[in-house]
């Protein structure tokens, strides 16, 4: 039998097909038989009439009738970013096993933006949101703790306790890699920051200024230069410092985009990696196994990012409660390559 496909399939038909009531087509489709004392026979005659049929449900009249949308919001800065696509898409693959579609969000690094994505969402009647925040202000997600939307923030957070928080240990990512540095024998590091204000940049800076204590060495804050975590500024902040400095030994860069960007600006100022520069930096994107000089990074588990973010949201909004801990740091790693030089 075949059927138009612009000829909307109904419930009804699939029952008659099956022979049997619509409430009992209903219930067999909805995983109830064996509540409703359906037989196994009858519930596979009646999904058999609709994998024949080809019924496609109505979410809509499905989430009118149960009063769920199983819907989740997600808002992130900036999805053409590698590492902000892999956590999104870590986070669907979660919320596909337990039954949940995504609605995804760029907010473009803007605040005012990601505040209107966030009251879009809502009105779409979201079960839960997940959100990277773009800066220091979270007036509207403490809003939506005290509406009761379960909440995830994701990579970048607060100080504020009450929000359930899932971040890299960027503080313990930066001291290890300045540690791997000062150990080549590297004294004056340049550092290229992203976005001054995000959890990420404040929490790498502070990792790198108490490793560099602890080993002795004297914190410059000339040496430190960007305002963004994209190319652009990378390229930037390393034309900047190592213009103006040019004893500069190192680098460490706060993201790949931005190590791309200082890649650049070293290769105009004619400075050659590892032999006159040594470079590290945060994230781990599959690029940086394959540029002239591999470079060395701070890995962190995006897979583990997103999927920790999900699973606590579902935990949110199968039991009603937020979790007892809201603070979840995930370990990063060293991978050491060849853009790294001991200082002779």
């Amino acid at each position: 039998m075949s059927h138009s496909a612009n000829k909307q399939i109904t419930l009804k038909q699939v029952a008659e097909a099956a022979g049997v009531s619509v409430s009992t087509a209903s219930r067999a489709l909805a995983g109830k038989a064996e509540a409703y004392r359906i037989s196994r026979s009858t519930e596979r005659s009646v999904q058999a009439a609709a994998k024949r049929l080809q019924f496609q449900p109505s979410l809509l009249a499905k989430s009118l009738r149960s009063q769920r949308t199983k819907l989740l919001g997600v808002v992130l800065p900036n999805i053409a970013n590698p590492f902000f696509a892999a956590i999104a898409r870590e986070i669907t693959l979660a919320a596909e096993e337990d039954e949940f579609s995504v609605l995804l969000a760029d907010s473009q690094e803007n605040g005012e933006t990601e505040v209107h994505l966030v009251e879009q969402l809502q009105a779409r009647q979201i079960e839960g949101l997940v959100v990277c925040p773009v800066g220091i202000q979270n007036q509207h997600l403490t809003k939506i703790i005290r509406q009761n939307l379960p909440l995830v923030l994701v990579d970048r957070g607060f100080a504020h306790k009450n929000l359930v928080t899932v971040t890299s240990d960027h503080r313990e990512g930066a001291r290890a890699a300045t540690k791997l540095l000062t150990e080549q024998g590297h004294q004056q590091i340049g550092v290229l920051q992203g976005l001054p204000d995000t959890l990420p940049n404040t929490e790498r800076l502070r990792g790198y200024r108490e490793e560099l204590k602890r080993c002795g060495g004297a914190f410059d804050p000339t040496l430190i230069a960007g305002n963004h975590f994209d190319e652009s500024s990378g390229y930037q902040a390393a034309h900047q410092l190592l213009s103006a400095h040019p004893e500069i030994t190192a680098l460490f860069a706060f993201s790949n985009q931005n190590a791309l960007g200082a890649l650049r600006a070293a290769a105009e100022l004619g400075r050659k990696i590892p032999d006159d520069l040594s470079l590290i930096a945060f994230d781990d994107h599959p690029f940086a196994a394959y540029l002239a000089a591999p470079l060395t990074s701070v890995c962190q588990d995006v897979s583990q990012l997103g999927r920790v973010a999900a699973s606590l949201l579902m935990e949110q909004i199968k039991t009603g409660k937020q979790p007892t801990e809201k603070q979840h740091r995930i370990p990063v790693e060293i991978i050491n390559r060849s853009s790294i030089a001991k200082v002779e």
